[in-house]
């Protein structure tokens, strides 16, 4: 069975070089799968990467 590792919100921002806020917005507006814990979110580690090569995927489409 697959075990699933989630970051913080401060580790995704690391991770993505963007500040916590702009993590948030991704979260808030669905782009950022996450789940809640008490008051903070935690946000599955493969979700962040998925992202990132979509994101670059887009960037390499849009230069063309």
């Amino acid at each position: 069975m697959n075990e699933v590792t989630f970051l913080t919100v401060a580790e995704v921002a690391s991770i993505m070089s963007l500040s916590k806020m702009t993590v948030y917005r991704l979260v808030n507006s669905g782009h950022l799968p996450a789940i809640r814990v008490g008051r903070s979110f935690r946000v599955p580690e493969q979700a962040v990467y998925e992202y990132l090569r979509e994101s670059w995927q887009g960037a390499e489409v849009d230069g063309r």
